[in-house]
């Protein structure tokens, strides 16, 4: 409400200045005509800014003024070149006028190329470790980013959007009590992301807000910082990918790093359960791989010692199957 007001006065004033300091000695009601359309074009003008990111404000300024210097030392060059005639002011009012155009929409569109940290980075010496990566929600409850972010297998900078972020607050706010718990320990784990000495965090401002859905928003901060996703959704993999966005899924990665077992090899488990088949029992590995031993179900709550016969690789992740041979004991 007083921003309402402030604005209204604001308005009034410059009317006012308007209609008592008339500019080209206009008369005094075509004066405050004059200031009030400025004033009502300055409120518009705040209100757009107001919406708008002070990234984008920024590089959008520097595009311009790097536009004005281009435009006029492009136009000095042509003027020293040629005949000073129309066409040579012609010429430089063109590239006056172009270049400062292209700059704002370079700041505009490409605001990263702008920042301050972009720009120090050509000063540089490039390395591979500052590629941006961006987290979705899924990984982030997920929670197993965290510990590979300790282990410092990860390089680069970790980025964490403000649209993540609220949906991440919206699940931990739930009335349902597994999703608010699900949510809860995202929060948990992004501090303890942010807290860890092994890799880079970033808070991206950058939103997009004519797109609704989050896994479309990741998409595009990651066309904008020329960055790679880093999810466990199946979904938001196959269409970045499909958008030739890099996809870095956590799932594919723990299905990778799971210990290579193979046919006729000796292995020790223990029994956990009775299995479907007739006297079958079923293990685990400490990766959580399942192991259907044949001829174990006598053997459940007990370490058995058994012998691979095959190993099935299915769509979520690999199965063991072997055989308990009670002449080994």
């Amino acid at each position: 409400m007083s921003l309402f007001i402030f604005r209204l006065v604001v308005i009034a004033l410059i009317t006012l200045a308007g209609y008592f300091f008339s500019p080209f000695h206009l008369p005094p009601h075509i004066g405050a005509i004059i200031g009030f359309i400025l004033s009502i074009v300055i409120v518009y003008l705040e209100t757009r800014i107001r919406k708008t990111q002070f990234r984008v404000i920024w590089s959008s300024t520097i595009g311009t003024f790097a536009g004005v210097l281009l435009g006029w030392g492009l136009g000095s060059i042509y003027q020293t070149t040629a005949e000073d005639n129309p066409t040579t002011t012609f010429i430089r009012i063109f590239f006056l006028l172009i270049m400062p155009y292209l700059g704002f929409l370079v700041g505009n569109r490409k605001f990263e190329w702008l920042d301050p940290p972009h720009l120090f980075s050509f000063f540089r010496e490039k390395s591979v470790g500052s590629s941006y990566k961006i987290l979705d929600t899924s990984v982030i409850i997920d929670g197993r980013i965290a510990d590979l972010c300790d282990t410092a297998f990860v390089e680069g900078t970790l980025v964490i959007s403000q649209f993540v972020l609220k949906e991440l607050q919206l699940v931990a706010d739930s009335s349902d009590g597994m999703k608010r718990q699900r949510g809860r320990r995202g929060l948990d784990v992004l501090d303890h992301i942010q807290k860890s000495s092994q890799v880079s965090t970033m808070i991206s401002e950058t939103d997009f807000p004519e797109i609704k859905d989050v896994d479309s928003k990741l998409i595009e901060l990651a066309k904008h910082l020329d960055a790679k996703i880093v999810t466990n959704d199946y979904n938001l993999s196959k269409v970045a990918q499909l958008q030739g966005i890099p996809v870095l899924n956590i799932n594919e990665l723990a299905n990778v790093l799971k210990p290579v077992v193979l046919p006729g090899e000796m292995i020790k488990v223990f029994i956990l359960k009775e299995g479907k088949e007739k006297d079958q029992g079923v293990a685990y590995l400490d990766d959580g791989t399942m192991v259907v031993v044949d001829n174990s179900r006598k053997m459940i709550g007990q370490n058995i010692d058994i012998t691979v016969t095959s190993v099935l690789q299915t769509t979520v992740g690999k199965m063991i199957f072997g055989r308990y041979n009670e002449e080994s004991e």
